[in-house]
């Protein structure tokens, strides 16, 4: 099939070099979790890099992404330095949340990676927040918001929907169907699982999107970004997708059928990608092999940077939780209550 794309060689290349330094950061981070290097929740992003990259290619640098725990590959395409998250996982004072939020908790200010968060639907509130104070500000932004299917479930979803839509705000909200919730089928715990039909409650446009074809995803992404800077508000997207591993390094993955993973390895958005490029006369395998070169060398430099890295000194243990409680700021007094009559 013929790429139907008006992006040029250099932007379809840099979308596969990106898809393949998730891909192998996330391989990195399994073997360094196996050698007890990484420790606590890893979740792995393998076989969903084609949504992140898709759709983070369809927005501007100062717009936010705001996700949830599985967000290793998603701060990498936002921009994030490898080298910082590769230290954050370790556990270091370099890296991108100072070594205090782990693999679950990335958070990057400047390039507006507005954190991964381990509640489920957590960051769906919080992205009609940042959606309001764009509105408010009257700035030209957009949240691009991104959840997992599991979160379709929680009330938190609804509410967000519901008041994005009532103030019309410009955020995204970007499903990423990978098949389960942990070890749950979709179709075994969501009524209605045509995820993007939940819009019409709240009269927002919604789109099912191919999640293993970067390209398609961001044509859709850029769809929904022109509706939002426009002033009409929110969409709703569902990108089916899969994740290759387990819900995290401690998942056995014995609820899947075989079959099931072949079909779904047999979309692997990243070789399919590089076919196509090779067989259209688009770029060469010599091209190719020299992105493996370049993205070898990142992660090569990424581990040595985190081990190298020291350990958050224990006297910064109390810092970067809320400033005006922190020592220099004590917390004022309880207030008198019927709970606390002294």
């Amino acid at each position: 099939m013929k790429l139907e794309t008006q992006l040029t060689t250099t932007e379809l290349l840099n979308l596969y070099q990106k898809m393949l330094l998730i891909r192998e950061f996330e391989e990195k981070a399994a073997q360094m979790y196996t050698q007890g290097k990484i420790s606590g929740f890893t979740h792995l992003y393998i076989g969903q890099e084609a949504v992140a990259v898709g759709a983070i290619s369809a927005i501007l640098d100062h717009d936010y992404v705001i996700t949830a725990y599985r967000e290793h590959g998603q701060a990498l395409a936002k921009g994030c330095d490898p080298k910082e998250i590769m230290a954050e996982l370790f556990g270091k004072a370099t890296g991108v949340s100072g070594g205090r939020g782990g693999s679950m908790h990335l958070c990057d200010i400047e390039h507006r990676f507005m954190g991964g968060f381990a509640i489920v639907a957590g960051q769906l509130p919080l992205a009609v927040g940042l959606g309001l104070s764009i509105t408010y500000k009257k700035e030209n932004d957009v949240v691009l918001c991104l959840f997992g299917d599991g979160a379709v479930n929680e009330g938190a979803f609804h509410e967000s929907l519901n008041l994005a839509k009532l103030w019309d705000l410009p955020v995204i909200f970007l499903c990423e169907n990978n098949q389960y919730a942990m070890g749950t089928a979709v179709s075994r715990a969501t009524s209605l699982t045509n995820i993007a039909q939940h819009a019409c409650s709240y009269e927002i446009p919604s789109h099912r999107v191919n999640g293993m074809d970067v390209l398609a995803v961001r044509e859709t992404v850029e769809h929904a970004v022109r509706y939002a800077r426009a002033g009409h508000g929110p969409s709703l997207i569902e990108a089916l997708t899969y994740r290759y591993r387990g819900h995290s390094m401690a998942d056995p993955l014995k609820y899947r059928a075989a079959q099931e993973e072949e079909i779904w390895q047999e979309r692997d958005p990243i070789p399919n990608l590089a076919q196509k490029l090779i067989e259209q006369n688009i770029t060469t395998q010599q091209a190719m092999d020299q992105i493996q070169q370049e993205v070898t060398q990142i992660l090569e430099s990424a581990v040595a940077f985190a081990e190298e890295s020291p350990e958050p000194p224990l006297d910064s243990l109390m810092t970067r939780i809320y400033e005006p409680f922190s020592n220099q700021n004590p917390a004022p007094p309880p207030k008198k209550s019927l709970l606390n009559p002294q």
